[in-house]
């Protein structure tokens, strides 16, 4: 199988292209993250950005980024973040997402997942932080994305 983290690694070395490639090829797995045009710009264990564009296809009725499209950029950066950090013996499933919408969205906006190495040593819940940032600092969004760590069944 190949690693969500190895792929990152060799998309990023082409240049004006390759984390958008990497970007569309893991919408391919998960298609409603394409609907706001998310790019991966930066992918390491516990630790991921997803930037979502100000663009009016993101927009909400009065004018600044819908925060449908940030929980999609929040989705796909601890997606990625997980398979990027998770041991190879577990899996994960989201349960639950927690976002607070705390300032306008009104410009480009970087999605970030957080977690600790802690973490991921067991089976059972991981808090995955995410909050959506403008270009300025400002946090537009902050939450908590749940999910449930679990071992692979045997083969």
């Amino acid at each position: 199988m190949v690693k969500v983290l190895d792929l990152y690694e060799k998309f990023s070395k082409v240049p004006l292209v390759g984390k958008k490639a990497f970007s569309l090829a893991v919408g391919t797995q998960a298609p409603y993250f394409l609907t706001a045009n998310p790019k991966v710009v930066e992918l390491r264990p516990n630790y991921a950005e997803v930037e979502v564009p100000n663009w009016w296809g993101n927009h909400n009725h009065i004018g600044t980024v819908h925060v449908i499209a940030l929980a999609n950029g929040l989705e796909m950066a601890m997606g990625v973040l997980a398979e990027a950090t998770i041991p190879s013996h577990l899996r994960w499933i989201p349960r639950g997402m927690n976002l607070d919408y705390v300032a306008m969205a009104n410009t480009k906006m970087t999605a970030v997942a957080e977690t600790d190495p802690a973490d991921w040593l067991q089976p059972g819940d991981v808090n995955v932080r995410v909050k959506a940032v403008r270009t300025d600092g400002v946090s537009a969004v902050e939450g908590v994305i749940r999910l449930y760590v679990s071992e692979k069944p045997k083969k």
